[in-house]
């Protein structure tokens, strides 16, 4: 079994859009959603989100920034198994515009119609702190440092 870097995992991953991400619900439910990375995998440990201040995911967020992350890319066509990806992590709001901008992708813009200068906008900084992933037969965990 071969051990993916953190690097041969972005490549990996640099066709999955979105992700699944659950956090703590205030009545300490999991509580889970689809949320677009915008392909912004140039992944060092770190994935980034944007959404709305008056959000669930953000109050949730506010209680506990203890999260998970899950990927899954497609099914292949040649035949190979495909990528599934689980995140453990704490999540980080972010407010600063200049920070934003350095992950904004207009791709986006059908749901914030002002950009990141959108009122209320927050960024999700999601930090690994525990990676594992699977692809067919072979699996591996990564620690980010």
């Amino acid at each position: 079994m071969s051990q993916l870097t953190l690097h041969d995992l972005a490549t990996k991953m640099a066709e999955i859009d979105f992700a699944m991400l659950s956090t703590r619900s205030l009545n300490g439910k999991i509580a889970a959603r689809p949320m677009s990375n915008n392909r912004d995998v140039e992944y060092d440990g770190d994935s980034y989100f944007f959404t709305l201040e008056e959000t669930h995911t953000v109050q949730e967020i506010k209680a506990d920034a203890t999260v998970a992350l899950t990927f899954t890319s497609s099914a292949n066509p040649d035949g190979a198994p495909p990528l599934f990806v689980a995140v453990e992590g704490r999540a980080e709001l972010i407010r600063e515009k200049p920070a934003m901008k350095d992950h904004w992708n207009e791709d986006i813009e059908k749901w914030f119609s002002e950009g990141f200068e959108t009122p209320g906008i927050v960024l999700i900084k999601v930090r690994a702190e525990r990676i594992h992933y699977w692809m067919g037969e072979e699996d591996g965990e990564i620690t980010p440092e």
